[in-house]
């Protein structure tokens, strides 16, 4: 499946991922910036992403846990999630994230 991350200067990097895989690792694989810092326990917010608009209602709510996470991102918005979160799945084909500013 396709995955496109928008990096901190604004270009379009596509990804080819796998249904299970978290957007996180994807990133990751990558090069990009996405630290992860505590390996997806919802300890810290090195992984914040802001998932494009559009894009955002195909994801599974955030937990309490993930949006108390979200309150302490900086650059945070409407859209933000942890990368670590998002388990990928057909229904998110050519989801389009960009690197949140830290």
């Amino acid at each position: 499946m396709k995955i496109r991350f928008i990096d901190e200067d604004g270009r379009a990097i596509d990804a080819q991922a796998a249904p299970g895989e978290r957007l996180l690792d994807v990133g990751q694989r990558l090069g990009l910036p996405l630290e992860g810092t505590c390996e997806g326990q919802m300890a810290c917010a090195t992984c914040h992403v802001i998932v494009a608009a559009e894009d955002f209602d195909r994801l599974p709510p955030a937990s309490e846990e993930e949006e108390d996470m979200l309150d302490l991102a900086p650059d945070a918005a409407r859209t933000s999630r942890l990368s670590c979160q998002i388990v990928l799945s057909d229904d998110l084909e050519g989801l389009t994230a960009r690197i949140a500013r830290t």
